[in-house]
């Protein structure tokens, strides 16, 4: 899995935040049909932010990672499904310790179909109550994204040991491991 961050036109492309963008890298760049991730900032206010600017909670951006994929492999229900399943949608700008609207739960889309099929999947969530509390899950399409600095790229990967990685990360990954074996490479 390579980090990209510009997809061909025979690919698809969407923006994931779940909170923290190292959890939501270390799920989707193993999931079968992922063909590349790129940790970012999107649709905040302030053109090209730093980390330590989208950090203070006051440039809108939230923490996404651009999910490049086929969707011959990966159906975007799929992705979603996988999507849903390793984050908690259902608290306004938190996950876990990690605070701020920087944290958000939300789904950047890059066409008009795919923002049919998320709002309808988010719709269908809450309509089944399939979480204890309402999805707040952000629907929207995607109006800007800055990657994120060269250090934040395949973070878990890199830094399997360090303390947030393996405290927080690698129970997430094993979560997901355990229940969409047929969705890892």
């Amino acid at each position: 899995m390579t980090s990209t961050c510009a997809p061909t036109s025979l690919q698809a492309s969407i923006y994931l935040a779940g909170g923290c963008f190292w959890c939501v890298d270390a799920i989707f760049s193993r999931v079968r049909g992922v063909l590349g991730v790129c940790s970012g900032y999107a649709n905040g206010h302030l053109p090209h932010p730093s980390y330590e600017q989208v950090c203070s909670g006051t440039t809108g951006h939230a923490e996404v990672l651009q999910v490049v994929y086929d969707p011959q492999v990966l159906p975007l229900a799929e992705l979603l499904e996988i999507f849903f399943a390793t984050h908690d949608p259902t608290t306004p700008d938190r996950q876990g310790n990690d605070v701020g609207p920087q944290y958000r739960s939300g789904i950047y889309t890059t066409t008009a179909e795919q923002l049919a099929v998320a709002q309808d999947y988010v719709a269908q969530l809450n309509q089944h109550r399939a979480f204890p509390a309402p999805v707040v899950t952000e629907v929207a399409p995607l109006t800007a994204f800055y990657p994120a600095e060269d250090g934040h790229q395949d973070y878990f990967a890199r830094h399997p040991e360090a303390g947030y990685c393996a405290w927080v990360i690698a129970p997430k990954v094993a979560k997901f491991t355990a229940r969409f074996a047929q969705h890892t490479r």
